[in-house]
C-alpha cells in the first residue's frame, strides 16, 4: 500500500513537469562557467529535466533483464550529450536543434506511456539521436565560456543522476497501477506537443 501511494506521488510529480519553466540557449545569461552551474543546469530546464527522466523511466518499465537492457538507453543518451556538446563548442552547426528537443521530449513521453519496448541497440540509437540536439544546446550555451570543461562534466553528471532518479521511479510504478506511467508519459508527451507548438 505504501510502494503503491509513492508511486502514485512519483508519477503525480513527473506529471507536473509541464508546468515548469524551460530553459535553453542564453536563457541563464551566459553563466556557465564550473561544474555546479552545469549541474544545476538540466534541473532548471523543463525541457532537459522531462527528457531525462524520462529515459530512465523509460528503461525501468520495459526491460526484460536487470542491467543489460538498463543501461542502453541512458549510455546513449550521456554519450551522445557529450558528442553533441563538442559539436556545439567547435562551433558547428546543428539544425533544427529547438525542434528536435520538443520532439524527444514528445517521443520519450509517449514511449513510456505505451511502454513500448525496443531492442537495446534500437533503444540507446533513438535516444542518443535525440540526445545530440540537447548536447548541442548545451555546446552553443558553452562556446567562448571559461570553465566550459567543468561545467559540461556538470551537466554530464546531472544527465547520470537523472536518469537514475527516472529509473528509481520507473521500477516503483512497476509494481503499481498500470494507469501511473500512462498518465506519467502523457502529460510529458503534451508538454513535448505545447513545446512543438512554441517553436513551430
Amino acid at each position: 500500500m505504501r510502494t503503491s501511494r509513492t508511486a502514485a506521488g512519483l508519477a503525480l510529480l513527473l506529471a507536473a513537469l509541464p508546468l515548469a519553466a524551460s530553459a535553453h540557449v542564453g536563457v541563464d545569461g551566459g553563466l556557465h562557467h564550473g561544474f555546479t552551474t552545469g549541474f544545476l543546469h538540466p534541473l532548471t530546464g523543463a525541457d532537459h529535466l522531462a527528457a531525462m527522466l524520462a529515459v530512465g523511466l523509460w528503461s525501468a518499465l520495459t526491460a526484460r533483464r536487470a542491467w543489460p537492457d538498463l543501461l542502453w538507453a541512458p549510455l546513449g543518451f550521456a554519450s551522445m550529450l557529450l558528442v553533441g556538446a563538442l559539436l556545439g563548442l567547435a562551433g558547428l552547426s546543428v539544425p533544427a536543434v529547438e525542434p528536435m528537443i520538443a520532439a524527444s521530449v514528445l517521443v520519450l513521453g509517449l514511449l513510456v506511456a505505451t511502454r513500448r519496448r525496443l531492442p537495446p541497440l534500437a533503444a540507446g540509437t533513438l535516444v542518443g539521436c535525440f540526445a545530440l540536439f540537447h548536447g548541442a544546446a548545451h555546446g552553443y550555451e558553452l562556446a567562448g565560456v571559461s570553465g566550459a570543461a567543468l561545467t559540461l562534466a556538470g551537466m554530464l553528471a546531472a544527465t547520470v543522476l537523472l536518469h537514475a532518479v527516472g529509473f528509481a521511479i520507473g521500477a516503483l510504478l512497476r509494481q503499481g497501477n498500470r494507469w501511473l506511467p500512462r498518465i506519467a508519459g502523457a502529460a510529458v508527451a503534451l508538454f513535448g506537443v505545447a513545446l512543438l507548438g512554441g517553436v513551430a
